[in-house]
C-alpha cells in the first residue's frame, strides 16, 4: 500500500506511530495521525491549520485527553481498526481525484471527514471549519488531466533588444572586430550573418573552426561562396536595424541559447548553432549550398561543450526531459526546479534537499499544477515567457559576480525573483518559501 504514498504521506504516518508509542497507546488511533499531519503540515495544509490557531503542542494536548494508554509497552504498535479504515478512505479519495499517487492532502481530507467522534470533537475544539478546508484540499488534489495550453505564456523568438553591451569586451570583441573590418570592405553600412560567419572562420587555433572544417567549410570556401552571391536580399525581411534583421534574430537565438546552456557569454559556438538553429541568412544558405548536414554539425559543435557540464546546461536538459515525460513541448519554471532537484549535486539542490523537497513528491505537485499534455516528442521544446525571463535572471546574476558560467544557484535565485511563477507555487504547496530558500543559499556562503 505505502508505495504509493508521497514522502510527506508517509512521513505523516510514521510520525503518527511514534506519537502513539510516545503516549503509550496499544495501538495508532486515527487521533495520533491528526497530530500528525499538523506536525508535518506545509505549504497550504500548514495554512489551514494556522488558520484556526492548530499547532502541534496544542494539538498534542488535545489528543491526549481522547486516547486510552496501554499497561504494556509494544514495540511495533499495530495500526487500530479506525486508523486502517481512514487509509482505506484514504486511497478511494485518491482514485476518486485521478491521482495514482496518495497525497499528503488526501490524508489530511480522509481524516477531517472521516465520521470519527474524537477527530470531531477535537476539530470542534478549535473552531476548525471541517467544510471550508474540504472544499480547499478537494481543489488542491483534484488532478487536472489533459491541459493542452501551459499556464505560463510562450515568448515570440523575434523579441530582443541591442547586442552591444552583450559583445564588447567578451568572448566575442575579435570576431565582430573582423566582422566590422568585412563590412566596410564590403561597402556595406549593416551587419549581416555572412560577415559574422567569416571573420568566425578566420579564427585561429579554435576548436569550433576546427569542427566546421572537418564538413568542408573553410574561411577560403566561404568566402568563395559568397563572393558567388549576386544579391542580399535574403538578409533583408522588415525594418533595418544595426544587424540586418536575419543577423539580429540570430543574434537573439545566440543569447538565448549562451543562456540554456550555462554560459554568462555569447562565444561563436553560440553562433554557429544559433545560425544553424535559425536557418535564415545568407550563412545558413551557403552552408546549405555546401550539402553539409547541419544536425550533425550542430552535435559536434555542443559535445566539447557538454562535456564540461555545467550546471544549467544539466539542468535544462533534465528540464526538458520532465516536460517530456508528462506529454509536454513546453517548458516552464516548473520543469526548471524539477530540473534542478534532478540535478542532485548543486547548492542550489542542496538547500532544497535541507528543506526537505523530494524529486517525487515535487513531480507531483508539478503534475497537479500544469496536468499532462500531448504534445509530440519530436516538436522543438520551447520556453514559456516566464522560463526566458527566469534565464535572463540567472544570467545577469552570474555576469554581476563575473562567473563564466550561470549556476544552479544563479537559476534558483531567479525563481525565488518570480512569486507568480510556476515554480513558486509549486514550492509554495510544498511549503517552502522565497525566506527560507534565500536563508538556505546565504547558509551555503553564497550571496543572496
Amino acid at each position: 500500500m505505502f508505495e504509493r504514498f508521497t514522502e510527506r504521506a508517509v512521513n505523516a504516518v510514521s510520525e503518527a506511530q511514534r506519537l502513539a508509542k510516545e503516549m503509550s497507546c496499544g495501538e495508532v488511533m486515527p487521533e495520533h495521525l491528526l497530530a500528525a499531519l499538523v506536525t508535518e503540515a506545509k505549504g497550504v495544509s500548514l495554512k489551514i491549520f494556522r488558520m484556526y490557531g492548530v499547532t502541534p503542542d496544542a494539538i498534542r494536548d488535545e489528543v491526549e485527553k481522547y486516547t486510552v494508554k496501554s499497561a504494556c509497552r509494544v514495540e511495533n504498535i499495530p495500526f487500530s481498526r479506525e486508523f486502517k479504515d481512514i487509509l482505506k478512505h484514504t486511497l478511494d479519495l485518491a482514485s476518486k481525484s485521478g491521482n495514482t499517487n496518495i497525497l499528503f492532502e488526501h490524508l489530511f481530507l480522509s481524516v477531517i471527514t472521516e465520521k470519527n467522534a474524537n477527530i470531531q470533537r477535537i476539530l470542534h475544539d478549535f473552531n476548525f471549519d471541517i467544510y471550508g478546508a474540504r472544499d480547499i484540499l478537494t481543489k488542491l488534489v483534484q488532478r487536472k488531466i489533459k491541459r493542452l495550453e501551459h499556464p505560463e505564456a510562450v515568448e515570440d523568438e523575434s523579441a530582443g533588444n541591442s547586442f552591444e553591451s552583450v559583445y564588447e569586451g567578451e568572448a566575442l570583441s575579435d570576431v565582430f572586430d573582423r566582422a566590422v573590418s568585412k563590412l566596410s570592405a564590403a561597402g556595406y553600412e549593416i551587419l549581416g550573418t555572412e560577415q559574422i560567419m567569416a571573420s568566425i572562420l578566420e579564427s585561429t587555433d579554435s576548436e569550433l573552426v576546427d569542427t566546421i572544417n572537418k564538413y568542408g567549410l573553410n574561411a577560403e570556401v566561404f568566402e568563395n561562396k559568397l563572393a558567388e552571391q549576386r544579391s542580399r536580399q535574403s538578409e533583408y525581411e522588415g525594418k533595418k536595424f544595426i544587424f540586418t534583421p536575419n543577423a539580429f534574430l540570430m543574434m537573439n537565438s545566440a543569447l538565448q541559447t549562451a543562456k540554456e546552456l550555462g554560459s554568462s557569454v555569447i562565444t561563436p559556438e553560440h553562433i554557429v548553432l544559433s545560425i544553424l538553429k535559425t536557418k535564415k541568412g545568407l550563412a545558413y544558405e551557403i552552408i546549405k549550398s555546401l550539402g553539409i548536414n547541419t544536425e550533425n554539425l550542430s552535435e559536434d559543435i555542443l559535445k566539447p561543450i557538454e562535456k564540461q557540464m555545467p550546471e544549467t546546461l544539466t539542468i535544462m536538459k533534465l528540464a526538458k526531459e520532465e516536460a517530456r515525460r508528462i506529454g509536454r513541448n513546453v517548458v516552464g519554471t516548473e520543469m526548471f526546479l524539477l530540473g534542478i532537484i534532478a540535478e542532485g549535486t548543486s547548492v542550489a539542490f542542496e538547500v532544497l534537499n535541507d528543506l526537505e523537497i523530494t524529486l517525487k513528491d515535487a513531480r507531483i505537485v508539478v503534475e497537479n499544477l500544469v496536468g499532462y499534455g500531448n504534445e509530440y516528442f519530436d516538436k522543438e521544446i520551447v520556453f514559456t515567457t516566464r522560463a526566458k525571463k527566469v534565464l535572463e535572471r540567472a544570467w545577469l546574476s552570474a555576469k554581476k559576480y563575473n562567473k563564466q558560467k550561470i549556476e544552479a544557484v544563479d537559476l534558483l535565485l531567479a525563481i525565488i525573483e518570480e512569486p507568480d511563477s510556476l515554480a513558486m507555487k509549486a514550492l509554495d504547496q510544498l511549503g517552502v518559501d522565497a525566506v527560507e530558500i534565500r536563508h538556505g543559499i546565504q547558509r551555503n556562503g553564497w550571496k543572496a
